[in-house]
């Protein structure tokens, strides 16, 4: 009896380990990519039989609030209520239903201001009245519960992944950067996306889901902290700071786009710059990250190698494009606080210069390399 006793008791010890351990293990990190012009503005069957064959987890996409592609062109009479006549929802349901069929999860990003919510301004300029993105962030959070239908009678599949802006430290996302206060220079950006942050997850979770994930942050790699230069930006560790002191409190995961500096730089080289925060130095924004907030989860929301020689300045070969995704990738899944990666561009922008050239395909639609290594990664 004792016997017995003694190993249903180790037995129950046993499981309890497996269950601890279990609970506390990293979740399967997932992958994906971003390509809106594909994606949202494209020809469908061109862009996801692709993402069915690349096996894409996540199909990130920018929900634009405003701005050309605006869902809310003018102010809406009923802002809650998804079917308002002021609001197109048009290309994102096209994408959300495509992606399902593709096997893949959305997530959108919502970003842009309409100039009606802030006193005629640009997109990037905060919204007078945080209550205006509040709303319209409960309005799509409804409309892709998965209960909604679309016009057609359909069900609108689930969207659960939602992310607050882009890029809110670099001035061409959010702006103004800095505004003098009784002779201080303070980081506005940072008291404007507080508010964002805010009323996007207070929106999304005011649905009452409960199963939506919303993240804040998804900061640029870099930034000169000069409020009185040419271009005024914040670098990723001091924006979050000022995050932390301007009351931000409630995200469900931060975000990151570690992007490298230089064509020279690996994925694990560490950054020349002090204050950038690239893959190769990551972990000193999730050490800043769990001394602010805790052991919160991070996703890099953005991440590519552009291709030499469309891109002179910033491109790498083929060869070595392919060679640091899988070295990227693999560096992000052996990071236990990182829960996803989203690479930047399914296909090349066909304006050199002022486009981006880290597709898997060329802007002619060959593939390179990298669209080989995309898919033999472990989904």
């Amino acid at each position: 009896m004792r016997k017995a006793l003694v190993a249903a008791l180790a037995a129950v010890s046993v499981l309890a380990c497996l269950a601890a351990s279990s609970a506390s293990a990293a979740p399967k990190m997932m992958i994906g990519i971003q390509d809106d012009a594909n994606f949202l503005f494209g020809n469908p069957d061109y862009a996801f039989p692709l993402v069915k064959q690349l096996r894409v987890g996540v199909v990130r996409a920018n929900l634009y609030w405003g701005g050309p592609h605006a869902v809310a062109k003018r102010r809406p009479a009923k802002p809650m209520d998804p079917d308002d006549p002021a609001y197109d929802w048009g290309p994102y349901d096209r994408a959300v239903f495509y992606s399902i069929q593709s096997r893949a999860r959305v997530m959108f990003t919502i970003y842009a201001t309409p100039s009606w919510a802030n006193g005629g301004g640009s997109t990037n300029k905060a919204p007078t009245n945080p209550l205006d993105l509040q709303r319209f962030a409960y309005a799509a959070a409804k409309r892709y519960s998965g209960t909604f239908k679309a016009p057609d009678g359909r069900i609108i599949p689930p969207v659960r992944l939602w992310m607050a802006w882009n890029e809110p430290n670099a001035p061409a996302f959010l702006s103004p950067q800095y505004v003098r206060k009784n002779g201080k220079w303070v980081i506005q950006r940072a008291v404007n996306y507080v508010k964002i942050c805010n009323a996007v997850y207070t929106g999304i979770h005011s649905t009452l889901l409960g199963s939506e994930k919303v993240a804040c942050g998804a900061t640029s790699p870099r930034g000169n902290n000069n409020p009185t230069g040419i271009r005024p930006s914040v670098s990723p560790l001091a924006f979050m700071r000022a995050l932390k002191t301007d009351g931000l409190k409630k995200f469900d995961v931060y975000a990151h786009h570690p992007y490298y500096q230089t064509p020279s730089d690996t994925p694990a080289s560490k950054p020349k710059v002090a204050t950038a925060v690239t893959l190769g130095n990551i972990n000193v924004l999730i050490a800043e990250l769990t001394r602010l907030w805790g052991k919160k989860r991070l996703w890099i929301t953005e991440y590519g190698y552009q291709t030499y020689p469309t891109d002179r300045i910033f491109g790498v070969t083929y060869a070595k494009q392919a060679l640091y995704l899988k070295q990227a990738f693999a560096i992000a899944r052996a990071n236990p606080r990182i829960d996803m990666m989203i690479w930047f561009l399914l296909r090349d922008e066909p304006r050199i210069g002022d486009g981006w050239q880290s597709g898997l395909l060329s802007a002619s639609g060959a593939k390179k390399p990298a669209f080989a290594a995309f898919q033999k990664l472990v989904h």
